[in-house]
């Protein structure tokens, strides 16, 4: 009997798809008015949200003419120094119906300041602002290295912008739990599953404890606490671990605080997919690694994310052009609106295999839970250095794996033979690059804004800040009064630097495990013990974080496998200026220096570190330097004086010690160069 119905006996309407996930692109570079310009292009392609990528001094608190500023500033992203920036970076952005992502830790509180400041400029109420600021600070001091004060003074401050959230901008994320970082450091699922955990617990304790949220209504600010996840490439294991963190979270909520309505204990997550493991050779194979990393936080219905956004296929070789931008977006609508992706409920749920990684999972990061716990939680496992120490364990093995093999990266261990990639090339290469020019534009035009301003009025607002903060009081609103005024980024920080202090983190380097069992060492240590004894002295490497980049992680595996060469090692950890790095090589009496720098800001860091080792008669210790370092910088750093230079590429730890050893050897010197 054939199936065609009239009209009036037409099939009833299929259920409606799912709505889409908010899409989001990682943006900010330059000025605000650059920044600005790319933002409105973005939103006109489809973009739905916006995240904004601050700069490192605005990140660390720190005005764009401050001494560490310099090389850093508009390099991974936009400076913010006042609310004539923020004014010019949300320029035709309506507050009131965008949702804002801002990447942002230990100045949360006053980019969130400059943000209500700029909706009560527009006239739009704060109950209608909607977005995030990520104001994780624990993982700052495990990961990323942005951080500025210490960890209880830190948390005291999330907590203020937690309660000020929950009384006058309720729909607002006063902290995006972020696990994405914890990956890029080397973090197993396990590992991200309960430090990201342990981390929201030590907050909302601290939230709770303070008694400033009616206990009846805990579950509202609960409610608010969002994540930020990493996806990587073990397309299975990830999307279980997202399974996981939605049950355990519900676990928690429920046990710990009591949270009883099911809606206030829903897990709220965006993504960006795994930053790590794009590579620099072969880098168009990324876009599949982009692809199946996406999938994975999409796909099972139960853990999709809430925003999601995509690092660009360039990545691993410098800024992404706007069109490489473009490209990840059109990944993700191709993704929700030409396939049927949104029309089905969970295709997951029932399988037996998922079922049972989930719970494994689980069980794995409640007894990881359980130690923290027993240490006296989160904090305590930072200040102890045991939560660092995992993670440069954990990057350690993971490296280990890529260098003997076990685990295949296409185009880096095996299959690198490859044809020219017409997407290298092009007009202006395959990267953007800031101008020069950017960083004194932005310092004279701070100067203007000083000179410009009511410096009473930025008196009294500071003394008021100063006040808050000394006697406990929240210190957002005091904060909103100084946006208004034109208070600085830097006078911001340097006011509540006076009251709380400021914070060196534990590096994990000296307590993490020995890998060289599995490294196979035995011809480099016997190289650098030759060598020691010529030297009459044991082989000693200074590593050096210059600037305010605080990615960590090369400089923390390089110092590992030094150690477990046979080598001395000078460590100091991050934020270090020129003249401390050439003061310590002097001091300690190294015989060679490594620069760590991925913010792009190379050049200029590299080229004071030269002048100064020159002027301290350093002149005869060779300098390497290890980085994402595009290749017609290599030329320049070169010509600096600097003897080697490594990049995502070199992923053979071995060769780089071996190649330590030939450029401190005078016998071998000759051969390195």
């Amino acid at each position: 009997m054939s199936d065609e119905r009239k009209p009036d006996q037409a099939k009833p309407d299929a259920p409606k798809p799912d709505q889409p996930w908010i899409f989001r692109t990682y943006a900010g570079h330059s000025t605000p008015k650059a920044s600005n310009e790319l933002y409105l292009k973005n939103l006109a392609k489809g973009q739905t949200g916006l995240s904004v990528a601050f700069d490192l001094p605005t990140q660390t608190g720190y005005d764009s003419d401050h001494p560490l500023a310099k090389g850093e500033v508009g390099k991974v992203g936009v400076p913010v120094a006042h609310i004539g920036d923020m004014r010019t970076l949300l320029a035709g952005i309506p507050l009131g119906k965008m949702n804002t992502s801002m990447t942002i830790n230990a100045t949360a509180a006053w980019m969130l300041s400059l943000y209500v400041a700029i909706a009560d400029e527009q006239g739009v109420s704060r109950n209608q602002l909607t977005g995030t600021v990520q104001n994780d600070i624990i993982k700052e001091y495990l990961s990323r290295g942005t951080y500025v004060f210490p960890p209880q003074p830190s948390m005291r401050l999330i907590k203020d912008v937690t309660v000020f959230c929950y009384r006058e901008v309720p729909r607002w994320n006063p902290m995006n739990v972020c696990s994405y970082h914890l990956q890029e450091a080397g973090a197993t699922p396990v590992q991200e599953l309960a430090y990201a955990l342990a981390t929201a617990q030590a907050v909302l304790d601290t939230v709770r404890d303070s008694g400033e949220i009616p206990e009846e209504e805990f579950g509202q600010a609960l409610a608010r606490v969002s994540f930020f996840v990493n996806a990587g490439m073990r397309f299975v294991t990830e999307m279980c671990k997202m399974r996981a963190f939605v049950e355990l979270w519900d676990e928690i909520a429920e046990k710990r605080y009591g949270v009883t309505d099911p809606k206030l204990r829903r897990f709220r997550y965006g993504v960006q997919v795994n930053s790590l493991g794009l590579t620099e050779p072969q880098p168009e194979n990324n876009v599949y690694r982009i692809l199946v990393e996406m999938l994975a936080v999409v796909m099972s219905k139960k853990a999709r994310a809430r925003a999601v956004q995509l690092p660009a296929w360039n990545e691993a070789l410098g800024l992404p052009r706007p069109w490489d931008q473009q490209w990840s977006l059109r990944m993700q609508q191709i993704v929700a609106y030409e396939t049927d992706l949104l029309e089905y409920g969970d295709i997951f749920d029932g399988s037996r295999e998922i079922d049972a990684k989930v719970e494994a999972l689980k069980a794995e990061a409640r007894e990881e839970l359980t130690r923290i716990e027993a240490m006296g939680g989160a904090i305590a496992a930072v200040d102890s250095s045991y939560m660092k120490q995992r993670l440069v364990e954990a990057n350690a093995a993971r490296l280990q794996k890529i260098e003997s093999g076990e685990q295949v990266v296409v185009g880096v261990n095996r299959w690198t033979e490859t044809e020219p990639s017409p997407l290298s090339g092009g007009v202006g290469g395959s990267i953007m690059t800031v101008p020069e020019g950017v960083e004194r534009e932005q310092v004279e035009a701070l100067k203007a804004w000083r000179a410009a301003r009511d410096a009473k009025a930025v008196d009294a607002t500071l003394t008021a800040l100063r006040e808050a903060a000394q006697e406990g009081r929240n210190i957002m609103e005091p904060s909103i009064a100084c946006a208004k005024a034109g208070v600085t980024t830097g006078e911001w920080g340097d006011t509540l630097r006076q009251v709380f202090g400021e914070y060196r983190a534990p590096t994990g380097v000296s307590r993490a495990a020995a890998q060289g069992a599995r490294a196979d060492l035995t011809t480099i240590r016997a190289d650098v013990a030759r060598l020691s004894a010529k030297l009459g002295r044991r082989l000693k490497l200074l590593v050096g974080k210059p600037g305010l980049d605080g990615h960590s992680n090369g400089a923390e595996q390089i110092a590992v496998r030094a150690r477990d060469s046979g080598m001395e090692v000078v460590y100091e950890g991050i934020r270090l200026t020129p003249a401390q790095i050439v003061n310590a090589a002097l001091e300690e009496s190294v015989h060679i220096v490594g620069l760590s720098i991925l913010s792009g800001s190379h050049v200029p860091l590299v080229r004071d570190v030269m002048d100064r080792m020159r002027a301290a008669g350093l002149s005869d210790i060779p300098v390497v330097v290890g980085g994402i370092i595009p290749l017609e910088d290599e030329a320049t750093l070169k010509a600096c004086g600097v003897a080697a230079i490594y990049t995502p590429k070199d992923f053979q730890l071995n060769d780089i010690m071996a190649g330590l050893v030939r450029l401190t050897d005078p016998d071998l010197r000759v051969l390195a160069s």
